[in-house]
């Protein structure tokens, strides 16, 4: 009994085994199917965490392209207003500009045209001078324009004696002669300037050339004023002694008496003064 019993337990115990090494193969192999599953959805999870790191660094690239575009975008906005500015501005000074210009050319215009004014009436005072003293000789007066000023220098010898200021009788002809032609052109102021040679001088009262040459110029001037009514306010009496001299060689050259003739120089000067305002001409 105890043998049946014993066989009985015996294969109960011997079945039991052989379907549990049968399911344990089923599940090893459902495990590798499964670990193999796991692997490969591993493999994919890191291919996938890989593309949404590559696409997140592309998106932040894009991100940052994206924002620089509109940074370039407001700043070419922002230089078209400027630019629209500037051609604004350039347009007001373009015109600002040429208005200028057309003054500047009426300014230099009118100078012009005064500078013509004055040259054609110096020119015919020259040829009035040279008409009226035309009989004299040329090597003791001449008459000439320098610098848009006309002048006329007349020896010393038609006018005083040597060494004197007292204007001879021959002179005051010669001295009729120029009042004529200024009295005839009341708008004129002149200068008569005394020039000596380097001689030193002192006679009486005067101390040196500087007092001869000025006395000899206020002596001509009061003839002229007394003898010939020229207007004394159109008058300047100067005296240069020695310091302008025109020859170095030829002393009896250097002493003269010089009348410098200024033809409606208050008014050439006003438009001059007037011309010099506008600082483009300066």
């Amino acid at each position: 009994m105890k043998k049946i019993i014993l066989g009985t337990l015996s294969l109960g115990i011997l079945l039991t085994s052989c379907v549990s090494q049968k399911k344990y193969a089923e599940l090893e192999a459902k495990q590798k199917e499964t670990q193999d599953l796991l692997n490969s959805a591993t493999v994919k999870l890191n291919d996938c965490l890989e593309e949404k790191a590559s696409v997140a660094s592309k998106m932040e690239s894009l991100a940052e392209q994206n924002a620089f575009l509109k940074a370039n975008n407001q700043e070419l906005i922002n230089n078209m207003g400027d630019l629209t500015t500037l051609t604004a501005k350039g347009a007001e000074n373009l015109e600002k500009s040429l208005e200028s210009l057309q003054e500047k050319d009426l300014t230099i215009r009118k100078l012009q045209n005064a500078v013509t004014r004055r040259d054609s009436v110096n020119l015919a005072l020259v040829q009035s001078l040279k008409g009226v003293l035309g009989n004299l000789d040329d090597e003791d007066i001449e008459v000439s324009v320098e610098k848009g000023v006309v002048f006329v220098s007349i020896s010393d010898k038609l006018l005083f004696s040597s060494g004197s200021y007292n204007v001879t009788n021959a002179a005051k002809e010669v001295l009729g002669k120029v009042a004529k032609v200024v009295n005839n052109k009341p708008d004129f102021e002149f200068m008569v300037e005394g020039h000596t040679d380097n001689v030193p001088y002192r006679k009486g009262v005067l101390l040196d050339n500087w007092d001869l040459s000025a006395k000899r110029a206020t002596s001509i001037v009061r003839i002229l004023q007394k003898d010939y009514g020229v207007d004394p306010k159109r008058m300047t009496a100067a005296g240069r002694a020695e310091f302008v001299p025109v020859s170095e060689t030829d002393k009896s050259k250097n002493r003269r008496t010089r009348i410098v003739v200024l033809p409606k120089i208050d008014q050439f000067y006003s438009m001059i003064e007037e011309g010099m305002k506008d600082p483009e001409i300066n």
